[in-house]
């Protein structure tokens, strides 16, 4: 596949779970980055910013790409996506809070739901979260650690997590605190964010057509089976996904 970089690109990533960790340098996004680099030839700036400034850049045109991005109605205004996983979110929540179900936690006023910051799940995790906001029952954070921690402090009684999470809850303080509640919601597509403002139609279907070949020959199954058991990481990249 023959591109035409003429410039110099920019793709952040952003630290969560096995997708990427500032600590270790790793991740699946970080895995992901360098294949891109590699197979383009092009010169990729690769940094590291939160979620919500990656989104904010992304839809001014002042960033090219990121990883591991999940589309709404808003979004699709000025970022298009090309999908390499899939993955179901849940709802990690005190055992002594006494939630059986996602109405358990949504009816009880005295819990307070954790969340990142500009982060958006599956249809039932996202009506749970705005209807808690609305009820000014949500606490934000940058990051999974700072929510970790006032999940163990009992300042918040519940978070959304996905399976990239579930290492960093077994290190954690939570883990002996908590159980795993199942939102029912099907599985969401994942992909290589590209901001409409700063990359051609052109060159959004070259970076598609790649990522594309990624998962036509294996190596997004390669980089996923670095970090999960084979059943699950087969799991979250051969689903059938939309092109």
């Amino acid at each position: 596949m023959a591109f035409d970089c003429p410039r110099p690109l920019t793709l952040a990533l952003h630290e969560h779970g096995l997708l990427y960790s500032s600590r270790t340098g790793a991740g699946i996004d970080k895995d992901m980055s360098d294949e891109l680099i590699r197979r383009s030839g092009c010169k990729i700036t690769v940094s590291v910013m939160s979620r919500a400034r990656i989104w904010q850049l992304i839809e001014s045109g002042a960033l090219d790409f990121s990883l591991s991005g999940i589309r709404n109605d808003e979004r699709d205004r000025y970022a298009a996506f090309a999908w390499y996983f899939s993955n179901k979110y849940y709802l990690l929540v005190r055992k002594d809070a006494q939630v059986r179900q996602l109405a358990d936690f949504e009816n009880n006023p005295a819990l307070q739901l954790g969340v990142i910051r500009s982060f958006r799940y599956g249809p039932s995790a996202n009506r749970l979260l705005d209807k808690l906001h609305a009820a000014q029952r949500v606490t934000y954070a940058s990051g999974l650690e700072p929510l970790y921690q006032v999940l163990a402090n009992k300042r918040i009684h519940g978070m959304i997590i996905e399976p990239f999470d579930y290492s960093q809850i077994e290190v954690m303080p939570v883990r002996d605190l908590t159980s795993i509640i199942e939102t029912d919601d099907p599985p969401i597509p994942h992909g290589l964010i590209m901001s409409k403002k700063s990359l051609s139609t052109a060159e959004q279907e070259k970076w598609h057509a790649l990522i594309k070949d990624m998962r036509d020959d294996g190596t997004v199954l390669a980089i996923f089976e670095k970090y999960f058991k084979p059943e699950l990481a087969n799991a979250l990249v051969n689903l059938n996904l939309p092109w």
